[in-house]
Parts: structure tokens; C-alpha cells; sequence
């Protein structure tokens, strides 16, 4: 079969799709997805670079999250069969023409869904439901924070906390993106570039209930500052570094709680593992895909053979929401 392939590490041309050793079976509990598309992450442009590698046992390929159909199922398997059309978190393996993957991390399509537009709901998807809902109990009358609002995950954290009634701010750091966060349903826009967030959210309120951060250290203390009494927040990435001096004394003010989490490292079973989201997925919010309420935001889709300028698109400023690959 072919995948895609890394000559070292560095910039996207060190990606190169060629011929690579055929899948084993499927074992117990594991089924093979012929891939349609795969979704671009961030993640992905953080491996090809050398700073993110796989967790132990995960494939060495590129691509957490793909769509395409059920080509074979191994023993035990009860909930799938040949030809059904999927998409499927996981650990590693998306930039291929096949991937081996837990059955308990197989999503269907959700209904009147492209299969290949799927390709770019089950990593942010988990991401936010993990966080924001099963973690940080999102719900209505909520001031949600979103940092990066015109990211893929932050297009779908916006939709996510409209439909469960919450008041959701974003940061952007252009007013076009703002713009197209506001008609997926952000009311408080803030350009990082011209505006202070802390500043903009204590003009009108008293803070924000959950904070949704993709920046890490460079936004810790203000974070803090940001939050409402009792209010939550959440790290899932570090694009502004991973170290910072944490004022205790203000966050025990606040009575503040600070969630730091990673999805790619999960157990696939058991508590707190992907198989538990990916269940609470297909029960609580592939509904809401299916009626529209919230839906997939992809800016580009590339063929596999572009995964360099897929990847550079998504490293650019005007890039909103996800790119995806579609395998040839």
C-alpha cells in the first residue's frame, strides 16, 4: 500500500507519499478502513517536525483522524461489517491508503454527511467534547472563552457551545476570521492583535466560566486573570511555550481550577480512554451533526500527493478551520 512518508524531519517538503509494507490482519476488536480522507492537525505539523512522536505501539505515519470504509473486521467484531462508510479517531496512521484502528474508535458517518468531509469531525470533535462537556460540565448560561476561535478545533468548540446554550468569546487574530466566528455563533470577538482579552471580557462581565486554551504558557497569567469565580481552565495545547510562573494567590482568589489534557495518549479502553469519548460522541452530539446544528468547517481539501502545501496552509493566518486530504 502507500502512505505518507517523512525523509527526516523539518519543513512539509520532507513528506513523500510512497509504497510502505502492507497492514497486518486485523486482530481482536480491530477493523481495517480503506481511507477516503484524512484531517491535517496541528499535531501533525508538530511530528513532521521532530516534536511530537507517537505514543508507544501507534504507527510511525502521520494523520489522526480519517473517513472511508470498512474493508475487513477482525474477530469479535459485532458493530461493524465490510462497506460501511466510517471515521475513526486515532493514535497515528491517517496518511494512507489503509489504516488498522480499534473498532471502539470507529465513528459512522454521520447522516448526510460527505464521507470525505467527515475526515474532519473525530479529532476536534473528541477534543472538544472531552474537554469542554465530559471535563469541564459546559452547559447553558455558561461565558465560554475560546482562544484561536478560527482554528479547526475552535470552529467546532463555538458550535458545540451554542448548541448547548452557552455564551461563547473567541480570539482571532484577524477580523475576517472574527467574522466567520460569528456566524458560527460567537457573540464576544476579540482581535489578539488590537485588543486585550482580559480587558474586553471584564468591560461586560464578571469573567468567563471555561477557558479553552491552545496556547499554554505565553497566556497562563492572563488566563487566570480571565476567569470568572469558579471558573475552569482548560490547556490543550502549547503553541505559546510550555513553561510560566503561576500566581497561586490569584487563582485561589478565584477559586480557580486548571485542566491540563492530551488526547492522542489515551488508553483505547477503559476510563478516561478514547473508546469513552467516542461513545459519548455517537450518543450526544453525532445528533447534532445530523441536523445540521453543527457541522464539519474545512477550508481546504487537497489530494494526498499536496500533503506539503495542505500542511502549509494550515500553518497560514488565513486558514479557518480544517484542511483535509483526500487519498487518490
Amino acid at each position: 500500500m502507500y502512505a505518507v512518508t517523512l525523509d527526516g524531519f523539518g519543513e512539509p517538503d520532507v513528506m513523500k507519499w510512497a509504497q510502505v509494507p502492507d497492514l497486518p490482519a486485523p486482530g481482536p476488536g480491530e477493523v481495517v478502513i480503506e481511507v477516503t480522507a484524512a484531517g491535517v492537525n496541528r499535531a501533525d505539523l508538530m511530528q513532521r517536525q521532530g516534536f511530537y512522536p507517537p505514543p508507544p505501539g501507534a504507527s510511525e505515519t502521520l494523520g489522526l483522524e480519517c473517513s472511508g470504509v470498512i474493508a475487513a473486521v477482525g474477530p469479535g467484531v459485532r458493530d461493524w461489517q465490510r462497506g460501511d462508510q466510517v471515521c475513526a479517531l486515532l493514535s497515528g496512521g491517517g496518511y494512507a491508503e489503509r489504516v488498522l484502528v480499534p473498532e471502539t474508535q470507529v465513528l459512522p458517518v454521520p447522516e448526510g454527511l460527505d464521507v470525505a468531509a467527515a475526515a474532519a469531525l473525530p479529532e476536534v470533535a473528541a477534543t472538544v467534547w472531552s474537554n469542554l462537556v465530559m471535563r469541564a460540565g459546559l452547559h447553558s448560561g455558561n461565558l465560554l472563552l475560546i482562544h484561536g476561535g478560527g482554528s479547526g478545533i475552535g470552529t467546532h468548540a463555538i458550535q458545540v457551545g451554542r448548541a448547548l446554550g452557552a455564551r461563547v468569546a473567541v480570539t482571532a487574530g484577524s477580523d475576517a476570521k472574527l467574522e466567520r466566528c460569528r456566524e458560527l455563533g460567537a457573540t464576544v470577538l476579540i482581535n489578539y492583535r488590537e485588543q486585550d482579552f482580559v480587558t474586553v471580557l471584564q468591560s461586560e462581565y464578571p469573567g468567563a466560566d471555561i477557558i479553552f486554551d491552545n496556547m499554554g504558557a505565553a497566556y497562563l497569567e492572563r488566563n487566570v486573570e480571565a476567569l470568572a469565580e469558579d471558573g475552569q481552565l482548560v490547556i490543550i495545547g502549547m503553541q505559546g511555550g510550555v513553561k510560566a510562573e503561576l500566581n497561586l494567590a490569584a487563582l485561589l482568589g478565584k477559586r480557580g481550577t486548571i485542566h491540563a489534557t492530551n488526547l492522542r495518549r489515551r488508553p483505547a479502553h477503559g476510563p478516561g480512554s478514547k473508546g469513552e469519548i467516542i461513545a459519548e460522541l455517537r450518543k450526544h452530539l453525532w445528533p447534532l451533526i445530523a441536523e445540521g446544528t453543527v457541522v464539519p468547517v474545512v477550508s481546504a481539501e487537497l489530494p494526498i500527493s499536496d500533503a506539503a502545501q495542505a500542511h502549509r496552509l494550515l500553518d497560514s493566518a488565513d486558514t479557518v478551520g480544517k484542511v483535509i486530504l483526500r487519498i487518490e
